[in-house]
């Protein structure tokens, strides 16, 4: 699950520092109209940098939840994955 998530951080950063070097290139060009979409970039990267943390944090809360509720109730929790488990190979084996 780590590598997947700096994987996906990775991404991100060299997505924002391409998106950022095309508007350094193209800055002399359109000077105001560049500033404009450098503002609007951040404000997008930023938005993005919350949203991805909040997946995480909910990502997280959700594994330690489940976690503690089939330390609770391991009978329980294996038979809702059983069932899971057998009304999606149904499903699957009907296509």
């Amino acid at each position: 699950m780590k590598i997947k998530t700096d994987t996906l951080r990775d991404e991100a950063v060299h997505l924002t520092e391409a998106s950022r070097g095309i508007l350094a290139a193209t800055a002399e060009v359109a000077e105001e109209t560049g500033e404009e979409v450098r503002k609007q970039l951040d404000a997008v990267v930023d938005r993005g940098r919350e949203v991805y943390d909040r997946v995480c944090e909910s990502a997280v809360d959700g594994a330690r939840t489940a976690d503690g509720i089939v330390h609770e109730q391991p009978y329980k929790a294996l038979a809702v994955a059983l069932g899971i488990g057998a009304l999606l190979g149904f499903l699957l084996a009907r296509r």
